[in-house]
Parts: structure tokens; sequence; C-alpha cells
């Protein structure tokens, strides 16, 4: 898209097969300086500067300053004619440098600085008094040679462009103006039809507005950096999504993902716990504006469905449609851009495809605005494009009348889906170039998006429970509970609901007449919570609080953990199995759900035994670890 952009506006698109475009760089700077021109490379790519000399400078776009030779020997520790040295030295692992092991740019500058270069470095070795480095120079002398030619720019390459290709040109509006509709670059069409007119070229500096007239290449819709856009958000367009049922659709939707080598991504299922989801659908989107819905699991539904009556609609066999996107998505060269795609990566795991290299705009948010705001897709359409989304409730419907999505006529499916792979593609170009402006690159790069595989294959996995023994404790637990329910009742000296803080606060306050006569809320009940309960067995000397307490305790532990767990085992894999939801805290942890396991009680006898129903596969062992905060 980039190449095409350029082209639209006139501007030269220069790259060639076989060389990198700092080698281009190199010559044309060469050749700019010899015809007298004065040289500034905007760009802060510490390649570059070994390039700095008189008559060529560099310019750091996101900063705003000039690299000259002093900010080198800042940076490097040396001249710009020795940078070539110091990086074959320490290498560098993004760029396939090997360098020297244990070399790194502080020690490198020292010894270029001292010997001038490699080559008289490595033939002087005998003098490098530290063993260890003398050693690694001499078991690594070739690499460093190599790691030189790898690191120094060509000067030489066969250009097919001289410097006068390079004029400015005026705009041809026949090539610019289908390019801004087609990619939906409203405002700015607006703002050049509004200086060239429909007839293109470069028009006249229009005359300076009056005060009273407000400038009319204003965005809609304004974004500011941690603020909610001004004015509401509008419905926006789905006439560029599309269904897809035919195999050689689909082939041609791969073709396209290929060449755009970033893609919108987003999987359907019929259940939101992924050890039992069944795969429903694939979206794609491969440029704003547009996307694809592949349906793959649907089974009809009662009333209007695209393909007829209650049948299972037409889509492409689910086995035949992945093995056309398998290679796709294991792609290395296509970026895969989800909201949340743990799930997808996960979804598409259990089918046997390991969805890479992947981004997430919602850790990506999550990384730069944090607790500020939610980071659901719904929230950041409205706070960052100013669109409004469909929601999953709008096809699906809510409470009893709701369906599953493999249920959602194709026609509501589509839109649902296919906008969720576009405005995820939207969010991404508008949030990604943040992490840069706002230092989080770091954060996100070797923290945040690593761990998305990781959680995956956890969830995934899931944790193995005993279920005899939540059975057990489960029908313990309630026995010991109607034991306690007798006590109760015998201390109360009448019958009545446990659970009721109502009648719980009337015997207690009313009827016994225990503490100072309680305290009612603005409900008129009393308040009958755990440090009432505690304070009226220390004080009072009646047993009844102290049972209360006991029994809610049990009560808990039986309707929270071991009923709701034994529940919640998958009936596929015999496991449970937590959602960790990576973007949920204001302070960067984990959280669990759908079954929390972070806060299974350990602090009394009867918490801890349900820890043992967690149990490992023979062989293996559970390890409890803990460390510094």
């Amino acid at each position: 898209l980039i190449r095409e952009a350029t082209r639209a506006f006139g501007l030269p698109c220069i790259e060639m097969e076989g060389y990198e475009a700092d080698d281009l760089i190199a010559t044309y700077a060469d050749h700019a300086v010899a015809q007298g021109a004065d040289v500034t490379i905007v760009s802060s790519d510490k390649d570059l500067m070994q390039l700095i000399r008189d008559g060529i400078r560099m310019l750091d776009p996101i900063k705003n300053r000039p690299i000259g030779p002093a900010e080198v020997v800042e940076k490097f520790g040396v001249e710009p004619d020795k940078v070539i040295d110091v990086q074959a030295l320490c290498g560098d692992s993004t760029d396939n440098v090997p360098g020297v092991p244990g070399i790194g740019v502080k020690t490198a500058a020292e010894l270029i600085k001292t010997y001038g270069s490699i080559e008289k470095l490595l033939d002087c070795l005998n003098e490098i008094k530290q063993p260890k480095r003398r050693e690694s120079l001499t078991t690594n002398a070739e690499l460093a040679r190599i790691s030189k030619q790898l690191v120094t720019l060509k000067h030489d390459v066969p250009v097919e462009h001289t410097l006068a290709d390079f004029v400015r040109r005026d705009i041809d509006t026949d090539k610019l103006y289908p390019f801004l509709k087609t990619n939906e670059f409203r405002t700015t069409l607006t703002r050049i039809q509004q200086k060239l007119g429909e007839g293109g070229g470069v028009a006249p500096e229009p005359a300076a507005r009056t005060a009273k007239k407000p400038a009319t290449d204003a965005p809609v819709v304004r974004v500011i950096k941690n603020q909610a856009p001004v004015g509401p958000a509008q419905p926006h367009s789905r006439e560029g999504y599309a269904l897809v049922t035919e195999e050689a659709a689909l082939i041609r939707v791969i073709a396209d993902a290929v060449h755009a080598r970033k893609i919108g991504f987003d999987t359907e299922t019929d259940s939101p716990q992924v050890a039992d989801a069944r795969l429903v659908g694939i979206s794609i989107s491969t440029a704003p504006g547009n996307g694809v819905y592949i349906p793959v699991g649907h089974t009809g539904a009662e009333g209007d469905l695209l393909g007829g009556g209650s049948a299972a609609p037409k889509q492409i066999p689910l086995q035949r449609a992945l093995e056309l996107l398998k290679p796709l998505l294991e792609d290395p060269s296509v970026l895969k851009v989800g909201h949340s795609i743990k799930f997808d990566v996960s979804i598409m795991a259990k089918h046997g495809i390991r969805l890479a290299p992947i981004d997430d705009t919602m850790l990506i948010s999550y990384v730069l605005e944090g607790a500020l705001h939610a980071h659901n897709m719904d929230e950041l359409a409205t706070l960052h494009l100013g669109i409004q989304t469909l929601k999953y409730s709008d096809v699906t419907g809510t409470g009893k009348s709701q369906i599953t999505f493999d249920k959602v006529p194709l026609d509501k499916a589509r839109d649902y889906a296919a906008e969720d792979a576009d405005v995820t593609l939207r969010l991404h170009a508008n949030l990604k170039p943040r992490l840069v402006t706002d230092r989080m690159l770091t954060i996100y790069e070797t923290m945040e998006r690593p761990l998305i595989s990781v959680v995956a294959e956890m969830e995934l996995a899931g944790i193995k429970v005993d279920l005899k023994e939540l059975q057990r404790l489960s029908a313990d637990f309630a026995g010991r509970c109607g034991e306690l329910e007798r006590d109760i009742y015998k201390a109360a000296g009448t019958e009545f609901n446990i659970g009721s803080p109502k009648q719980l606060g009337d015997i207690l306050f009313e009827k016994l007449k225990l503490g100072d006569g309680g305290r009612k809320g603005k409900t008129g009940a009393y308040a009958t919570g755990a440090d009432i309960l505690e304070e009226l067995a220390v004080n009072s000397g009646h047993p009844l609080p102290r049972k209360v307490l006991d029994w809610r305790q049990l009560s808990k532990l039986k309707s929270t953990y071991t009923d709701a767990l034994q529940q919640q085992i998958s009936p596929n894999t015999g496991r449970v199995h937590t959602s960790y939801a990576l973007a949920a805290t204001s302070t960067g942890r984990l959280s669990s759900n759908d079954p929390n396991l972070q806060n299974i009680p350990i602090r009394t006898e009867e918490g801890r035994k349900i820890r043992h129903a967690f149990i490992a596969e023979p062989g293996n062992k559970l390890i409890s670890v803990d460390y510094s905060q």
C-alpha cells in the first residue's frame, strides 16, 4: 500500500531486487554530494550513521533532532568512519550480524580507538591483556571479518534512476483521487480537492482565511490522546464486506492477503470456552473498509437464512477451508492482527495451525493507556475511530432467546465478523505507531506480545482435577452444613433461612437480644457481615454467631468451588480450562475467570482441602512458586 500511495502522489518509488534500502540511500547520497548537494537522511537507523561526513547528516524524524558526528560518538564511542568496525565487533542479532561473543559496544569502541580497525586489531591479538577477550577474538576472528562485510553499506549500486528523476512533479489527480477513494481517505481527498480542484495540478496558495471563517479541512472526529473523540460515534458503511462460500473466492482472498502482508483476523465460534468451542467462521480484512467472512460451521437457523430455511447454508467444508488457509496463517511474512488474539491463537492451535506472527490491538491499547478506559473493540472503535460497531448481542440476541453464532443468518454474521477484522486493522494503524512515540515499544514487544502464545497454551492445556475428590468434598461439606444447620436452629430456638441476612438479623438482635441491639442499613435490615458476627461470637458468648460463620464458610466452599468446579470440567478433556485476561488489571497482573483459579482459599483447613483436588498427570508434579514483587 505504501508503494501505491507513493506513486499516487507522484513521488519517486525506488526499489531494486537484491539490494536493501540502506544500500540505495548510500549510493544516492554519494551521487548527491558529488553534485554539490547537502544531504539529509531522514532516519534514526543506526546502520546509516556510517554515512555521516561532510555534506551528509541525518535527521531523527521521531525526536526531530539532527544526527551528526557528535551524536554518533555519543552512541558508538567512535567517529562515523569507525562505526562499521564497532558494529562488526559487537554484532546485531536483529540483522543476523554475529559479531564476537562477549564484546559489547563500549569494549568494541575502546578496541577500535586503540587499534584503528578490525584488521589491525586482529593482527595484534597477542597484545590483548584480558585472556577471555583475547581468546574470543582469536576464535571468532573470521566471524568479525564477515560481520564487517555484512554491516558495510554498498556505495556502488547500479541504480536505474538518476537524481534528476526525483524532481518534484505536479499531482496527477487521475491517479490520486481513485487511490484516496478506494482506501477511504475521505478527509484527505476533500482537502486536496479544495486545494487543487477537480482539474488537478498544483493550485496557487489560497488567500488567507478570515478570522471568522473556520478551517474546512479539519477532520470530523478529532482523537486526542487519553480522551474520547469529540462528537458521538457514527455508523459506518459495510458495503465493502463480502461472504466467501466458494473455494475460488477463498483462493483470491488468500492471494490478496499475501500481497497485503498485514491482515485483520478474527474467528467466530459457538462457545466462549476454548476447550469446547467449535469453529464457526473466519474473517479477514486486507485494507480499511474491506473484509470477508468465511463460514465453515454454520448449522442453520429458523427464519430468514441465506442458504435457505433452517438447513445448513452453503459454505466451504471446514477441513478444506483450513487446508487452504493454513499456509497463509503460518506465513512468517504476513502479520496477523487480532483483537484479543489469544482466543484465535488457541482455536487455530486446536486445528493444528500455528497462527504467527501476530499483533494484538487490545494489548497495544492496554500498554499505551492502561486503566484509563476499557480495551474492548467497541469502546476503542468509538474512542479512536469515531465509529459505531455492531455488538455481539445485535446478531445473537440476549437472554432466553439468545442463539449461538452457528445459528446466526449469514448476512448478519458477515457484517458482524468482517467488521471485527476491518476495525481491528484500522485500530492497528492508529495505535501501533504510538508504541514508538510513547516509548512503550519494548514493553509490548518483549513482555506483552510474547505472553500471548504462552498463556494460550496454558489455557488450552488446562488443569487436571480429581472429580472424585471434588465429589467427596461436596458430600462432606453438605453433611457438615446439615449438622451446623441443626445446631443453629437449636441455638436460635426456631428454624429460619440462615442465608437471609434479614431473618438472621431479626434472630440475633430482636429475638436473642445479642450485642448492643445491632445497626440497620438503608433497607431496614440489620447488618450481619462477618465482622459483626465475629464481634458477637467473642463478646456475647452465644454459640449462634460462630455456628453461622462456620456454616457460611462451608456453604461458600461447596457452592463456589467443589460444586462449581465439577460443572466446569470439560467433557472433551476432563480438565478445567480457565481464561487468563491479559488486559484487565491496572497493575499488569493476569486475572483468571471461568473459573477463577486465583482465589482458591488457603487460609483455612477446609479451603486448603480444595487445593488437593488439583492434581498432576502421572510422572509429573505441581509446584507452588512465589517471588518478590
